[in-house]
C-alpha cells in the first residue's frame, strides 16, 4: 500500500512574447534516469496562499519577482499523485499564468534540491510540447498553454 504525503503547491505558466512556456528539465534523485520537464513552482510553506506561494517560487527559481497581486487569479487546480526522492506525495496545486515581454532566467535562488535535481531550462511552444516525445508536467501542457496563449492576454507586468 503507498502512502502519499500530502503537500500543497503553486506553479507558473511563465510565457515570453512568442507565446513560449519556461520549463526546467529535472531527474529524480531516486531515479536518475526518470528525466521530465516542469514548470516553475513548488511546495507552499503551512499558511502561505497560492499566490503568495507562487510569487515566492517564481522569484527563488526564476529571479523574476512580482507580488502576488500581479499575479492574478489561478488558472487551474489540480491533485496530482507522484514520487520524488523515494516520497510519494498527493499534491494539490493551482497554476498561475505570468507573460513577460522576455525574461533571462536566474537560478541563483535554488534550494538545495533544485540544485541537485534540476539540469537546465529552456522555453518552449505549443507545437514543441506537442511534439515531444520527452516527459513534460503537467502531461497536457501543450493544451493547458493552447488555451493560455488564447484567453484575452493579461497585462504584462514591468520586467
Amino acid at each position: 500500500m503507498t502512502v502519499f504525503h500530502p503537500r500543497r503547491a503553486a506553479r507558473v505558466l511563465l510565457v515570453d512574447a512568442s507565446g513560449r512556456v519556461l520549463l526546467f528539465a529535472g531527474t529524480d534523485p531516486a531515479r536518475p534516469g526518470h528525466r521530465y520537464w516542469f514548470t516553475p513552482g513548488g511546495g507552499l510553506t503551512p499558511g502561505e496562499s497560492p499566490a503568495v506561494g507562487a510569487a515566492r517560487e517564481l522569484a527563488e527559481e526564476t529571479g523574476l519577482r512580482l507580488t502576488p497581486a500581479e499575479l492574478g487569479g489561478s488558472v487551474r487546480t489540480e491533485t496530482i499523485e507522484f514520487p520524488f526522492d523515494g516520497v510519494w506525495y498527493r499534491q494539490e496545486q493551482e497554476f498561475f499564468v505570468v507573460r513577460v515581454p522576455t525574461w533571462d532566467v536566474d537560478t541563483a535562488g535554488f534550494d538545495a534540491i533544485e540544485r541537485a535535481s534540476v539540469t537546465g531550462h529552456r522555453w518552449w511552444s505549443a507545437a514543441e510540447l506537442a511534439d515531444t516525445a520527452e516527459r513534460c508536467y503537467p502531461a497536457d501542457l501543450a493544451d493547458l498553454l493552447t488555451q493560455v496563449l488564447a484567453a484575452a492576454p493579461a497585462s504584462e507586468p514591468s520586467c
